[in-house]
């Protein structure tokens, strides 16, 4: 490390004032900064130290996006042998490697495609390069089917940086989340390549591995089964361990579970937005069941589809949700409530995960707006 950091000493020269290569500041800066923390502070005010900075924030997300991300992996192998009737002949490693094979060129994509037009938007504006797109670069391809193609997942994150957050400031600016964004692009842009039972399953091989299905082979998710009001043919235990089709990081709800645990003992995600979610929408739910209007037990709306996967790691952005103490337990609740009602209610669309985190981040600033309103007419009312 050392003697990477003496090699950049040399360069810099060539990047600062007056240097041959000074128009390249910014991506140089950028670089510099992903590889070591900035020996810099402020110039005036007071000084907090602190070990925590923004790159070290992303890069416990991303650590904690690795759990859902290899599973992930695993169960875009699992499904290929299970529809080919292939899976008790195969190994383990073998399935795994398929589902890398499959998955991994998603996560280049987007990491390729959003990284680039931060490096030039930046070059182009003169300013430094931030780190956020480390997250929603993997946050991107974990919310979307495998069947998704390259070219189509290459236009949303592109959608999404330059639309969702660039023209907005960069990082720390925009007001919706980038991933978010992307989803939402691809849902209404491309709705058959985002929904239906031809999806959720590769049906060709890849180097040799997994298998190559017939046409007609078609997957469904239980969420889209239910909808349909057919009969969902999947166990509460393959639901949480994730044994079940749907986008590539969001079927198991242990993955995601560790991922939780080392957001909240890190300190990076907020537990009353977190928790606020889940009673939300087990309260709706609840009430849905009450009432007969949903076909399914209150509790497997919490472990089905995108609900734990944004509840964790969307819900819990902290530059899109609300960021007062006591609004964030009104922005999750409305979150997940919001969520089930949409599912509910919307037989086409069983998925409202989605559509409840973009409203949930249109409001955060009222939310806050109203918390800090409220507290301030208490002041006053104390103080006359």
């Amino acid at each position: 490390m050392g003697k990477l950091k003496k090699q950049i000493e040399q360069l810099r020269p060539y990047f600062e004032e007056g240097g041959k290569l000074h128009a390249f500041r910014s991506v140089f800066e950028g670089f510099e900064t992903f590889l070591f923390v900035p020996n810099e502070t402020s110039k005036s005010g007071v000084h907090i130290h602190d070990a925590i900075d923004s790159k070290r924030i992303m890069s416990f997300v991303v650590i904690a996006l690795l759990p859902a991300l290899f599973f992930g992996m695993y169960n875009v192998g699992y499904q290929n042998y299970l529809a080919a009737g292939t899976l008790a002949a195969t190994t383990w490693y073998k399935i795994f490697a398929f589902g890398f094979l499959a998955v991994i060129p998603k996560v280049l994509v987007s990491y390729l495609v959003g990284l680039g037009i931060e490096f030039a938007w930046a070059q182009w504006k003169g300013e430094e390069i931030q780190e956020g797109f480390l997250v929603s670069g993997i946050i991107i391809p974990l919310i979307v089917p495998v069947g998704c193609p390259l070219w189509m997942l290459a236009l949303a994150v592109a959608f999404a940086v330059i639309f969702a957050k660039e023209i907005f400031g960069g990082t720390g600016m925009n007001i919706f989340n980038v991933a978010i964004a992307a989803r939402m692009f691809l849902f209404f842009s491309y709705p058959s390549k985002m929904t239906g039972d031809e999806v959720w399953v590769i049906n060709h091989s890849i180097w040799g591995l997994g298998n190559n299905l017939p046409d007609g082979v078609t997957v469904a998710t239980p969420l889209a089964q239910i909808g349909q009001h057919m009969s969902v043919n999947v166990s509460l235990s393959d639901m949480i361990y994730g044994f079940i089709p749907g986008s590539i990081g969001e079927t198991s709800v242990i993955a995601i579970a560790i991922g939780a645990f080392i957001l909240l003992w890190t300190g990076i995600a907020s537990w009353k937005t977190m928790l606020s979610v889940f009673v939300g929408g087990t309260l709706m739910a609840l009430l849905f069941s009450l009432t007969g209007q949903t076909d399914i037990p209150w509790y497997e709306h919490l472990v089905l589809g995108g609900f734990c996967f944004g509840a964790v790691f969307m819900a819990t952005d902290p530059v899109t949700s609300a960021r007062t103490e006591t609004g964030k337990f009104y922005y999750g609740f409305a979150v997940g409530a919001l969520a089930i009602i949409v599912r509910v209610l919307n037989p086409g669309y069983p998925e409202g995960m989605m559509l409840a985190i973009f409203f949930g981040n249109m409001f955060a600033p009222l939310i806050d707006y109203c918390v800090v309103q409220r507290n301030i007419s208490r002041r006053m009312n104390r103080m006359k």
